[in-house]
């Protein structure tokens, strides 16, 4: 989970997530007014790419863009595979922990100007990224833009039947806050519903150590 740039990028961009990012630990959490709570695996996300990743990684085809790389263990991993990608992230010390890498990486949101955009072969919204903006249609339309005809996006879905649309805000143990934002959580049905009126037609959908994923086709 990684974010948007403007008036809605919220603690992504401020401690205590950089502060995590830089030990690389938590605990590091997610809340919402309504006592909702969730606890963000930050110690994976700044690890490498583990068995489900792989998943997901064996899955990619041609020129991949992650959306929200966070520390880039994902991009790091593409290199590896032979994949040229990019990571981009909102975070400053996220994308320079994807450089330090080895990846390719740029501080810019997923509505930003990218290069280059209807060429990418395969996208990537794994950790939560589907959440991105808290408008999951709006998000995928976006990356329909971005991805060629035909292209694929694959998506980390939650485990449960879920469609939430959320005012959340980092937090650390300490109680330390960041700024409030728009979030979203969707379910494998969730996803279908929302891809099928963006332009995505869904193909796969897959477990792996209790994670979920789902690919889209672009139509």
């Amino acid at each position: 989970m990684r974010g948007r740039t403007g008036a809605d990028s919220g603690s992504w961009t401020e401690d205590p997530y950089t502060e995590a990012l830089d030990l690389g630990c938590g605990p590091l959490y997610l809340r919402a007014h309504d006592g909702w709570s969730l606890t963000l695996d930050v110690e994976r996300w700044c690890a490498v790419a583990d068995a489900a990743d792989m998943t997901v990684l064996d899955r990619c085809q041609g020129t991949v863009l992650d959306i929200g790389c966070g520390p880039g263990r994902l991009v790091a991993a593409l290199g590896e595979y032979g994949h040229p990608s990019l990571g981009i992230d909102i975070n400053a010390a996220a994308v320079s922990r994807t450089v330090l890498r080895g990846g390719r990486a740029l501080r810019r949101s997923v509505f930003d100007p990218l290069p280059p955009p209807g060429t990418w072969d395969t996208a990537l919204l794994v950790d939560g990224n589907v959440g991105i903006g808290g408008d999951p249609a709006l998000l995928l339309r976006r990356i329909a833009h971005l991805v060629r005809s035909g292209g694929l996006l694959l998506v980390e879905v939650a485990g449960e039947d879920v469609d939430e649309r959320l005012q959340v805000w980092m937090e650390n143990s300490r109680g330390t806050t960041g700024t409030p934002f728009p979030w979203a959580r969707l379910g494998i049905a969730a996803l279908h519903r929302v891809a099928r009126g963006a332009g995505w037609s869904p193909v796969d959908s897959w477990s792996k150590d209790a994670r979920d994923f789902v690919a889209l086709r672009r139509d």
